[in-house]
Order: structure tokens, then sequence, then C-alpha cells
């Protein structure tokens, strides 16, 4: 088994590709400044992949702009690092739209020193958090990974400019090993209810919204637009589930680990299109309680239908979704209710 090192692995998606990790039975350097995410979920991760996780999984608080914080996490370990799953980053496009400097400070900056770093400890291994936002405005659906790379944000900007980063450094330096995986959009939760999405302040994703509107943290929910060209006049997107997404990323790893030098782009997404009032819908009748939702104006930035052509990863990873959108409103209904205020009461 690999020892790897996971940058933002206390996060949402972080913490659910750890659990697959550690349930694989990989050995893991988790490195987090907790900036958007809690020690809780780690310690939780621990218990759910079973009674010798706690001595595979390693953790260091830490900034990834910090080469010191860096050269702890690879050297915090009796064996080399091996591989690196790429988390770590900021990822509200609002937030990016009002801040962009900090958005190419923490998801740029923050990248190059982690390839420095990288560099430095002799590591070759990434499979870097990359997402469909990049894709801006798609001009076709489902949308391939041959799809023009058309950013509209200064997140999706930093996404894209750390995605061409690493396709430079593959073709200066022989011996990388990378995978760009564009994620479409990460809900749902573990199953068991331990882990799950734990957004600090408003959240800027549709299911915390859902979630926290049924639970009574919220009064109603905001749906932009009710007049794009959809069969319900609701924005379409591709849901994946995060343990479905966790399961790509071990995936990628598996081709990267076991197969020669390359670079690897593809698209994690399921390939089928929701709407939000299908999301609404799904989520009244798991949890039993009503969505109650206003219509406002569109939002600038906002496409009609965004869904993956998932069928590169599908051939390339033997990979593809099977957590259906009731299991995903299930599974997030659960850690809702487990977890009426996310992590914070334990903190």
């Amino acid at each position: 088994m690999a020892q790897l090192l996971i940058s933002g692995g206390a996060g949402f998606i972080g913490s659910h590709t750890c659990l697959v990790l550690l349930e694989a039975g990989h050995h893991l350097m988790v490195i987090d400044n907790y900036h958007n995410s809690s020690p809780e979920a780690l310690r939780r991760v621990a218990n759910l992949a079973g009674p010798d996780a706690a001595n595979r999984l390693n953790i260091v608080e830490g900034d990834i702009r910090n080469s010191d914080d860096l050269d702890r996490a690879f050297s915090n370990n009796k064996q080399d690092i091996e591989a690196v799953v790429h988390f770590a980053g900021l990822k509200a496009v609002g937030e990016s739209v009002q801040q962009p400097l900090l958005y190419w400070d923490v998801n740029v900056v923050g990248s190059c020193c982690l390839l420095q770093a990288m560099q430095r400890h002799r590591c070759r291994t990434i499979v870097f958090s990359s997402s469909a936002t990049l894709y801006g405005y798609p001009t076709q659906v489902p949308i391939p990974e041959s799809a023009a790379v058309q950013p509209i944000n200064p997140y999706g900007h930093s996404k894209a400019a750390v995605e061409q980063m690493l396709m430079d450094l593959s073709a200066s330096e022989p011996g990388w090993r990378i995978a760009r995986l564009r994620y479409f959009n990460p809900v749902g939760a573990h199953c068991s209810g331990k882990i799950g999405e734990d957004p600090r302040g408003i959240p800027n994703n549709l299911f915390p919204f859902v979630t926290q509107v049924a639970i009574g943290r919220r009064q109603e929910l905001q749906v932009f637009g009710n007049d794009w060209p959809t069969p319900d006049g609701s924005g379409v997107r591709d849901y994946i589930h995060v343990m479905d997404l966790a399961e790509g990323h071990q995936a990628a790893l598996d081709v990267l680990l076991q197969e020669d030098p390359q670079l690897l782009t593809l698209n994690l997404g399921s390939g089928t299109g929701h709407s939000v009032l299908d999301v609404v819908k799904a989520f009244e009748a798991v949890s039993g309680r009503s969505v109650p939702y206003t219509v406002q104006n569109r939002r600038p930035g906002d496409a009609a239908c965004t869904v993956a052509d998932p069928s590169q990863a599908a051939a390339r990873l033997n990979w593809s979704t099977h957590r259906s959108l009731l299991e995903m409103c299930q599974d997030a209904w659960t850690w809702q209710q487990n977890n009426p205020k996310g992590y914070s009461t334990l903190d």
C-alpha cells in the first residue's frame, strides 16, 4: 500500500476520500489549516475506517503556502511519500469575485509551493482537484474534456491556471504522473451520517441550503431563475455523490501508480442532469419535510445546463457513478439530522 500526502484532507471531499483510501489500506499524511474544515472530520474518518486506521493516519496542521509546513508533512513519515492528492484551496465563486487576489494566492501560489515541495522530496505523482467551472458557458452538453477551457470567474481562472502549471511541469520534466480531475457538483455524505458537508457561513452550493432549510436553520431556499430553457425552467446540473467522487480519486491514483508517467485529464460526473426543482422534490420525498422556496432573478455567471460526458473516466479508470439522486438526498439528510450544526458543537 502507498504512502500518500493529502492536502486539504479535512474538507468535504478530502475527508470522504481519506476514508476510501484508508479502507483500501493506504497510509495517509494529511496537511490542513482548517480554514473551512474541522479536525473532528478526521477523527471521525479514523473511527469509520476501522481499528487500525488511526495508526495509518497522521496529520500536520499547516498551510500549503508555507514551505516549512510542507517539508514537515513530507518528512514526518518513516517512508517517503509516493503520491499527493491535492484538495487544499478555496472554492466559492462569489467570494472569488470579491477577493480575486486571495484566490490566486491560495489556489495558484499554494499549488506552486506544493509542487516545489514535491520536487524537493522527489515525489512525482499527483491527483489534482480541478473543476467543471473552468468550462464557463459550455457550447455543447454533455461536456467532453476537449471542450474549450473558458472560465468566467476568478475561481475558475485559478483552477485553469493550476491545470496549465501541471501541464507545463509535465512537459518540462520526465517522470511526472498527473491526473487533473474536473468535478461537476459533489453532494451527499457518507451513509453513516458521521461525516458530511459543513460549510462555514452562508453555503455556496444548493445541497447545504436545501438541507439547512429542511432542518429549520434557514427559512427558505432561493431558486435563481425559473425561465431557463430546461424542462421545468430551473437550472440543470450534474450532481455526483461525494462517495462516488472519492472512489474516482482512488481509481485515478491506482492508474497513476500502476502505469507509465502520463498526464490524465478527466471529467468526474454522472452524465445525468437534474434540475434545482428535481432536487427539491427528491429531498422532500426522503426527508418528509417541505422545502419552501422563492424564485429570484438569474445570477450572473450561471448556465442553463451543465452535464458531464464521463465516458473517458469510464474507459481509463473503469469508474462510473452508481449512487442515485435519492441516495444523495438521503445521505445528506442523515448527515444534517445527526449534525444539525455541523461539526461546530464538537470543535
